[in-house]
This record gives structure tokens, sequence and C-alpha cells, in this order.
């Protein structure tokens, strides 16, 4: 199992109206609206690094309002 955050950057005012998409997304376990240099934190839980990135590259980056996402893959 793999366990990872996904960091999204969001057009101004896009998050709230993109956190719901992010939450419905499969892998995703949590998602949350934060402060500081990203937008939205997102965790994620996958059976292959592959299917992390699946989420991250298309699924996420294919969301309409997502600008840029940062994948950390958890190691402990």
């Amino acid at each position: 199992m793999v366990h990872a955050f996904i960091m999204v950057n969001t057009a101004a005012g896009k998050s709230q109206g993109l956190l719901d998409s992010v939450r419905d997304l499969d892998g995703v376990g949590e998602a949350h609206i934060v402060a500081g240099d990203y937008d939205i934190v997102v965790e994620v839980d996958a059976e292959e690094v592959y299917n992390v990135l699946q989420t991250s590259s298309s699924d996420i980056q294919g969301l309409d309002g997502v600008v840029d996402t940062k994948t950390y893959i958890a190691i402990d």
C-alpha cells in the first residue's frame, strides 16, 4: 500500500468548488483547503505508486481550475 500527500494549487476562487470533486476521486481518503503555499492538501492511498501518479497527474490535474500539483509519497 502506498500513502501519499498531493498538494494542489488552484486558480483564484476555485478551491471551494474543487474540493468536492477531489474528494470524490478514487483513492482519496481526505482533502482539505489549507492556508499557506498550497490551496488543497489531499491524502491518497493506493496499491501502487503508479496509481498515486495517475490520481495526481491525470485525475486532479485534469480538473478545471487546478494550476499545479506536488506529490509527496510517505516512506514511513
